[in-house]
């Protein structure tokens, strides 16, 4: 396929070489050039505006910041929808708004393009080794026909409902992160505090029920102090706003939520949202939860 790739940034860098290393031809457009330079000297072809990326795929893939960037990609004039050809099937990955997701498809509908919603989970290492999580919402003809492509970048795939579906799971995903980063940071405080090694404690309670990837896999970061982002806290904070707005929206409560966003808000304000979402721990080695 002639496959349209916009956002090559932390992971989509990885998910667009799996995709051209399977035989297809990628089309790239990145707001930052540097960004996509292994990919060009690998053999693929730079565009110099969507519009024009739009023009020459058979399927877009988008992964890009913020809502509001993707109203812009999707919905602008200059934007993938004005320009995509008939037939065109768009895969929206980036975690966003489920309402958003609607539009979209629905502009697309009008247009005869088919619009998917398929945020990832899986951060860095997930994209890296092809082994993301993919939730996807929209039409089951147009998932069925990019099925293959989803393969090439993930290993538990599903198509979980309508238009929107899949940004709502992903949004479910956050929520679980949420909380769950906040008890790594508080188990791993009170072994300090203790007197205990938290690296010992951490092998020990890791491979008991307490296991799971926030405690085995951020805990050593944690612990090391190694705040490198897998997956920017910028954008986790950005994702689990949407979910607090979606959540008030269906008149639901989410404590553990809703402590998680006060505290990261607190290291937004200093400066750290370009560090790993599970630099939360800092908060708790400085004292400063709430």
């Amino acid at each position: 396929m002639k496959i349209g790739f916009i956002g090559t940034g932390i992971m989509g860098k990885s998910m667009a070489g799996h995709l051209m290393a399977a035989g297809h031809t990628l089309h790239i457009y990145n707001r930052t050039r540097s960004k996509a330079e292994d990919l060009l000297a690998r053999g693929a072809q730079w565009f110099e505006s969507p519009t024009a990326l739009a023009k020459a795929s058979e399927v877009i893939i988008t992964i890009i910041g913020y809502p509001k960037d993707v109203e812009a990609m999707y919905l602008g004039e200059s934007g993938i929808l004005q320009h995509a050809p008939k037939g065109c099937i768009t895969i929206d990955m980036t975690t966003s708004s489920p309402e958003l997701a609607k539009q979209i498809a629905n502009r697309g509908l009008e247009r005869g393009i088919a619009c998917l919603d398929a945020p990832v989970s899986g951060g860095d290492i997930g994209a890296r080794d092809a082994k993301l999580s993919i939730m996807v919402g929209g039409d089951s003809s147009a998932y069925q026909t990019v099925l293959p492509l989803f393969e090439l970048m993930g290993k538990n795939i599903a198509l979980l409902g309508p238009t929107g579906a899949g940004q709502h799971a992903k949004l479910c995903n956050q929520i679980v992160i949420a909380s769950s980063i906040m008890g790594v940071c508080e188990g791993l405080m009170y072994a300090k505090t203790a007197g205990l090694d938290p690296l010992a404690v951490l092998n020990v309670i890791g491979s008991g029920a307490a296991g799971s990837v926030q405690l085995n896999v951020q805990g050593p970061r944690m612990i090391k102090g190694d705040f490198a982002p897998g997956f920017m806290l910028e954008h986790f904070v950005k994702d689990i706003g949407l979910a607090i707005t979606e959540a008030d929206r269906m008149g639901l409560k989410l404590p553990g939520l809703t402590q998680a966003k006060k505290l990261y808000d607190i290291l937004m304000q200093q400066g750290h949202g370009r560090t790993g979402y599970h630099a939360l721990f800092e908060l708790y080695v400085r004292k400063e939860v709430l």
